[in-house]
């Protein structure tokens, strides 16, 4: 099965919060409502350097995902 990089998230547990899960090696969970982040797997040091410095571009194509679902929604 071919999963998707990103997929959209809520739970009722949490009324005003949306997640995006990032499927991806380094998989994570960002919280749009405060911006956290959650890895859903431990990083050794020299792999947190290297993923450091990757995050940025992440979430930035995470907030372009979100974006580009919600415009779907909309249509």
């Amino acid at each position: 099965m071919e999963l998707p990089k990103f997929v959209l998230a809520d739970n009722t547990d949490f009324p005003d919060d949306i997640f995006i899960i990032h499927l991806d090696y380094p998989r994570f969970i960002i919280n749009l409502k405060d911006d956290e982040i959650e890895f859903l797997e431990e990083l050794d040091e020299e792999e947190e350097e290297e993923i450091e410095a990757e995050m940025e571009r992440l979430i930035n194509h995470a907030g372009e995902f979100y974006d580009r679902e919600m415009k779907r929604y909309e249509e």
